[in-house]
């Protein structure tokens, strides 16, 4: 009894403490918990996974900022790495400015893990480009016209994995990942109007809103926030921050449960326990 009064009475800093403590532990000790992959992750990976090697590019657009980047870069970085490990070109780019650089950085952290492919043969960065609808409709017309130039400053004429990229027919399949509704803007004109197969990545948050798209094969696939990316990487092999994260985050959402059962369990076991709060009565006095 002296514990539940105890759980009823705990300081809620020590709640912070051990919220703190499930979040660290994992990260330095990983579980390895069990990740059951889901149909909307495994529909985009058999998009992926079905292309041969040397095969028309795969467009990744890179649609958002530092502050989504624990659930949406390492997305980024499994879909890079499965078209990398299968030799299928891939072509980065941004409709952000803030994506910039997570885009380039995504790109050359999984191109440094497969040195037998080659800067612009097999991958190339375009980087960011303003006007977003106007860029995804100019691609559907000419992309060298709407990128003369990769993100480093090449021509794009220079670079091989553009030769024979005219437009959305020569792109095997685009994938946005994004925290806003950028993916429903290449639906609109990569897919409904150009006829490219559209494949997203999202925040948990948002992965809902997507369902219908999904539901109706506006989308090849969605992963959905760290738990898709995780799913994502279970399916290629290759565990990263994603796998890792999950294990924190399941184990910080048990203790949560945990502390509300016990909460409740303690305020109804002790119910009958507590005296009821006594209320002073004012005493009747007269004048003689």
């Amino acid at each position: 009894m002296k514990f539940l009064f105890f759980l009823l009475q705990m300081d809620r800093r020590i709640v912070f403490v051990l919220v703190a403590l499930a979040v660290v532990a994992p990260l330095i000790m990983p579980l390895n918990l069990p990740i059951v992959v889901g149909d909307k992750v495994r529909r985009l990976y058999d998009a992926i996974d079905q292309l041969p090697a040397r095969s028309r590019p795969v467009l990744v657009s890179v649609d958002y900022d530092p502050s989504t980047v624990p659930e949406l870069q390492p997305m980024t970085l499994a879909v890079l790495r499965h078209c990398f490990s299968k030799e299928i070109p891939v072509i980065v780019t941004t409709m952000f400015p803030t994506g910039a650089g997570l885009a380039r950085d995504a790109m050359e952290t999984v191109a440094k893990e497969y040195p037998n492919l080659s800067y612009g043969t097999d991958y190339a960065y375009m980087g960011y480009k303003p006007g977003y609808s106007l860029v995804i409709l100019g691609i559907g017309e000419n992309f060298q016209a709407t990128y003369p130039s990769d993100g480093y400053g090449t021509p794009s004429s220079k670079l091989p994995i553009l030769k024979n990229v005219k437009n959305y027919d020569d792109i095997a399949i685009m994938v946005d990942f994004t925290a806003s509704a950028a993916y429903e803007v290449w639906i609109m004109f990569a897919h409904q109007k150009y006829g490219c197969k559209v494949g997203a990545g999202v925040t948990a948050v948002m992965a809902s809103d997507a369902y219908p798209y999904l539901n109706s094969g506006q989308l090849e696939g969605l992963l959905g926030g760290l738990s898709g990316a995780a799913e994502y990487e279970k399916l290629i092999g290759a565990p990263g921050t994603a796998t890792i994260g999950m294990d924190a985050q399941s184990i910080a959402h048990i203790l949560i449960i945990v502390l509300i059962i016990l909460g409740n369990v303690a305020y109804f076991a002790t119910r009958r326990h507590r005296e009821p709060a006594q209320t002073a009565t004012p005493q009747q006095g007269g004048s003689a």
